[in-house]
């Protein structure tokens, strides 16, 4: 367990590290696709930064016009009021200007606020202090945020750094931010005006984000503040490895628990006669389910615990975000997700329920269809529970069509492509089973048989015992089960011996050939006498005999016989023609093939001995001899 623990640790740290490579190739891509979209935004920006040149140059020949003005009116005399008021309306028309070129200039930085890319300044830990949306002489956006990143990163290097040693000096153009003597921003009039303030209130406002930025680095990275950190990480991890051993532990005395529970509280599952799990097997599922939560109560101890010790260095705590994005961010997600599906739920469930009360009450006709405790014209009651079944096999599909517009992801390309693909595989796998399908209706309606029915198929001769939609099964007289296609069914002639039995009685009939020496008449009573003795032939209607052929060497005669059994057909045609042999040895009757030829004149009867008279011998040959003259 304890190589698996080391493993399992090894596998996670192993995956965190590769999320952070992951991640970085991430930050990269992010950075070549700033780049493109900084390049996509350079013809907005060009002419953009083409008309704030024109509106510079202007400013500096309006500057330089003004000075010069300015000059002029210092070297006038106090009486020459003429020329001093000219110039006075010279230089109200520049600064006129000039209020018109700021407007115009905040009006093209106002319409590009949408589009323009702004690059971050970034910390000492990675944080963003500001950003940057403006250019400044040869330096692009983003090589002038990261230039500044550079010089705030060298500020950590003084030791001596303290507050308000940054200091603020105004230059003709911008308001600079100063260290000793370098330059670590030059705060532009456009900078001004894309963060809505005047040069040198954003020149304070980057002051002091700076400082602090440097002075809380140089608090954080000191020895004290990392033997505490350190101190506390440790802490942390004591305290992870005694929850997980405590974890640890109490799982083990459960699952001891569980052990000593066998045969006594732990007795398997039993479904009817099948047993679903014995004792040994229950309690190796417990065992293994009180193994999966310790093992996932272990892996969430550790994955709550990195965010923290994380978050204890500075170099460290964008780590934090990170972890804890891994399980907020699919969270968030899912439930906003629900939260945006719940109207649709909703309807989903008012249409399920609804369809399942229509059900409900249709099944509540066809129970008592079923019970003939509803009677419908020409609607028989053996056809309630299949067209229950169709209508239900409708409502499910009519159901389903009203649902799916609501479910989520089915105005998805794939996910029509998907129901497309299964409903032609439906159609073309299954063109065999729905041509049965049909015909299991159609037999159902048509009522050729019911369950228990004598009938033959074919040449398929048995007691109906199951009919289903695909087949239907017939038992035959040597009880073998033979299934039949419902199609096949339908394409074969069907003969039903029980369906007129209970009423009129099915008429047996058998035939036997007799020679032309046995008087007709003789022979009805014969047959007649040998159908009444058979059990189970109705005495009324009273057996029949038809005399169906007159053939060359016999007469063949049916005899017809009632009867209500008719799931004994076999015995009872077995016993008739016993009894026709019993009768017809009786009354001195020989029963011949077609084939059979014999003699009189010296030949001994066919009838059985127990029937001939004791006195019986067999005829003489008779030789007669004639003369010739």
């Amino acid at each position: 367990m304890k190589l698996f623990s080391r493993l399992l640790l090894f596998v996670f740290f192993t995956q965190l590290g590769y999320s952070q490579d992951k991640n970085e190739k991430k930050e990269s891509q992010a950075v070549q696709v700033a780049r493109q979209v900084d390049s996509a935004n350079s013809a907005v920006l060009n002419a953009y930064n083409q008309k704030l040149r024109d509106l510079e140059l202007q400013r500096i020949k309006d500057s330089t016009a003004q000075a010069k003005l300015q000059n002029q009116l210092e070297k006038l005399s106090t009486t020459d009021n003429i020329q001093k008021s000219k110039l006075l309306n010279q230089l109200k028309e520049i600064s006129e200007k000039e209020t018109q070129r700021f407007e115009a200039k905040k009006r093209a930085i106002d319409s590009l606020r949408k589009t323009a890319k702004s690059f971050p300044v970034k910390g000492f830990f990675n944080d963003t202090l500001f950003v940057i949306y403006s250019k400044l002489g040869s330096f692009s956006v983003k090589d002038r945020a990261d230039a500044i990143t550079n010089r705030i990163e060298k500020l950590s290097e003084s030791y001596q750094f303290k507050k308000d040693n940054l200091q603020i000096s105004e230059s003709e153009s911008t308001v600079d931010l100063i260290f000793g003597e370098s330059i670590i921003i030059s705060v532009s009039e456009n900078d001004a005006i894309w963060n809505n303030t005047s040069k040198k209130e954003l020149a304070q406002k980057y002051k002091e984000i700076i400082e602090n930025a440097v002075i809380r680095y140089q608090a954080e990275t000191s020895f004290e503040t990392l033997g505490k950190e350190i101190a506390l990480a440790l802490f942390i991890i004591l305290v992870v490895g005694a929850i997980i051993y405590f974890i640890r532990r109490g799982f083990r005395l459960l699952n001891e628990k569980i052990s000593s529970q066998e045969g006594k509280f732990l007795k398997g599952i039993t479904i009817k006669n099948y047993t679903l799990f014995d004792a040994a097997r229950q309690v190796k599922v417990f065992v293994a389910v009180s193994n999966f939560v310790k093992w996932v109560l272990t892996i969430i101890t550790i994955y709550l615990s990195l965010p923290i010790l994380f978050g204890i260095f500075p170099w460290t705590k964008h780590f934090t975000n990170t972890l804890i994005g891994y399980i907020k961010s699919p969270a968030v997600k899912i439930i906003m997700g629900v939260w945006g599906y719940l109207p649709n739920l909703i309807t989903i469930i008012v249409i399920v329920v609804f369809f399942r009360y229509v059900l409900r009450f249709i099944y509540f006709l066809k129970t008592e269809v079923e019970n003939e405790k509803l009677q419908l014209s020409g609607f028989y009651p053996d056809w309630a529970n299949p067209t229950y079944q169709i209508i239900k096999v409708i409502l499910y599909a009519f159901m389903a069509i009203v649902i799916f517009p609501y479910l989520p992801g089915s105005d998805s390309p794939i996910f029509q492509g998907v129901s497309v693909f299964l409903g032609v595989l439906f159609t073309f796998g299954s063109s065999g089973s729905l041509s049965n399908v049909v015909a299991g209706l159609v037999l159902t309606y048509m009522r050729l048989f019911t369950i228990g029915d004598r009938v033959k198929i074919g040449e398929v001769l048995g007691d109906v015992i199951e009919k289903s939609m695909l087949v239907t099964r017939v038992r035959t007289i040597k009880n073998e089960i033979i299934s039949i296609p419902n199609s096949t069914v339908m394409n074969s002639h069907t003969i039903n011996y029980s369906s007129d039995a209970p009423k009129n009685g099915l008429i047996l009939h058998t035939t036997i050939t007799i020679g032309y020496d046995v008087p007709w008449k003789k022979m009805h009573e014969t047959l007649i006498e040998a159908a009444l003795r058979t059990e189970m032939i109705q005495e009324t209607p009273a057996p029949f005999v038809l005399q169906t052929s007159l053939d060359d060497f016999y007469v063949s005669y049916q005899i017809n016989a009632y009867t209500k059994e008719v799931g004994k057909q076999a015995i009872i045609y077995s016993n008739l023609h016993a009894n026709i042999q019993d009768c017809c040895n009786e009354n001195g009757i020989e029963i011949l093939s077609p084939h059979y030829r014999a003699a009189r004149d010296g030949s001994h009867t066919t009838i059985p001995e127990d029937y001939l008279d004791k006195n019986y011998q067999a005829p003489k040959f008779n030789v007669s001899l004639s003369k010739e003259e």
